[in-house]
């Protein structure tokens, strides 16, 4: 009995099989040649896709995410013209105020701050009606609690029109896969109870897709609006803290500011002159 049988066996099957290969190979080369020159001949047949098409394509969840796109720039153009520091803290306001302040003249501040309801007349009139003259610093520590209540409260508020946008950048992808997932249930369904062709399949996980684009094209925005105002926001809010202690300051004689003179020094000036 040969031991090496089983090896030169293999040997002959693996020759063989390369040969069969190589044989199928030289066979099959100029067929895939041949589809080539005739699909080069054949000219190519191009369809455009509107937009709208594909919104029609991607069935009724595209609904929801307009709603979702309409949102997201309505509450992106809010921001715009809401969250900064000249609508929120108005210069001119700023400046009155201090003036007032420096002159100890409270209800001149007071009314300046009502007149205004932006963030820093909100803030700066809890300030004020704790404003005691016969307490140490004019009852600073009462005003700057008031001040920072207020200030937490008008945070709070700008914030929920900002998170409206984290609530669009996480909605519309969730949306956008649900589609998707149901298209392609639905594919798989007419596939089954159909022929079995697979362009149908194709065909149907194309438009289930087409939802999945849809929920990131309105959802990639939202996030950067949702992270670009919310820093916007912390930054307009520090301003608005910086303003109020600095008006706080001068009222309690801590900061004076150049040209301004205490009434009551004054008034001993003029005495002393006469």
């Amino acid at each position: 009995m040969n031991r090496h049988l089983p090896f030169q066996t293999s040997r002959y099957a693996a020759a063989l099989l390369s040969l069969f290969l190589a044989m199928h190979a030289f066979a099959v080369i100029p067929a895939f040649s041949q589809d080539e020159t005739v699909a080069a001949e054949q000219p190519e047949l191009t369809q455009s896709v509107s937009a709208l098409d594909l919104y029609n394509q991607g069935g009724a969840f595209m609904h929801i995410l307009l709603v979702c796109s309409i949102g997201t720039i309505a509450v992106a153009v809010y921001c715009f013209v809401q969250v900064s520091a000249k609508k929120m803290a108005p210069p001119t306001l700023v400046d009155q105020v201090n003036s007032a302040m420096a002159a100890k003249d409270v209800n001149t501040a007071y009314s300046a701050c009502q007149s205004n309801p932006s963030s820093y007349g909100k803030v700066m009139t809890g300030a004020l009606l704790k404003v005691n003259f016969d307490r140490d610093l004019s009852n600073k520590a009462s005003m700057m609690d008031a001040a920072a209540e207020v200030l937490d409260e008008e945070e709070h508020r700008q914030m929920v029109w900002v998170n409206y946008l984290n609530i669009f950048a996480t909605l519309a992808p969730m949306v956008g896969l649900l589609g998707t997932v149901w298209g392609m249930i639905e594919a798989f369904d007419k596939l089954a109870t159909t022929s079995g062709d697979p362009k149908q399949l194709a065909g149907g996980i194309k438009i289930a897709m087409v939802t999945t684009a849809g929920g990131l094209i309105v959802g990639i925005p939202a996030m950067f609006f949702y992270f670009f105002f919310r820093d916007r926001l912390q930054g307009v809010m520090t301003t608005v803290q910086k303003h109020a202690s600095f008006a706080i300051d001068i009222l309690s004689g801590e900061i004076r500011l150049q040209g301004s003179e205490e009434p009551a020094a004054a008034a001993e000036q003029e005495s002393a002159g006469e």
